[in-house]
């Protein structure tokens, strides 16, 4: 099912019908894995690989400083519970951060771009 959207005689993606999905893994190799694991499955049409960053949180009661990697993947919504669970089967974390952040607006070439990159719903 491909989310467009008529305006006059053109054809639009709506915005709306898409997400970045914010992944924290526990180094670059586990974020490549999930990235490329993605991607392959037509979960994510595209994933970038922020790399290393601090991460300060409480886990078990007792505050945690660890460096991980950040990782975006773009997709649509209808794929989000699929690309969570697939997550979450691979992650190496008990509790892996996993969160979807909608989109408000976006190019219409890159739009169309990722809705013809990702598996039909």
């Amino acid at each position: 099912m491909r989310h467009l959207t008529g305006k006059g005689n053109a054809v639009e993606h709506a915005a709306d019908a898409f997400c970045l999905v914010y992944v924290t893994a526990k180094d670059r190799a586990e974020a490549e894995v999930l990235a490329k694991r993605m991607v392959t499955l037509r979960l994510a049409a595209c994933a970038n690989i922020l790399g290393d960053i601090r991460s300060i949180y409480r886990w078990n009661g007792a505050l945690q400083d660890e460096t991980e990697c950040a990782l975006i993947l773009k997709t649509r919504r209808d794929l989000y519970p699929r690309l969570e669970a697939e997550i979450r089967d691979v992650h190496g974390y008990e509790c892996p951060c996993v969160v979807a952040l909608p989109f408000v607006a976006g190019s219409a070439p890159f739009l169309a771009w990722l809705d013809e990159q990702v598996a039909d719903g």
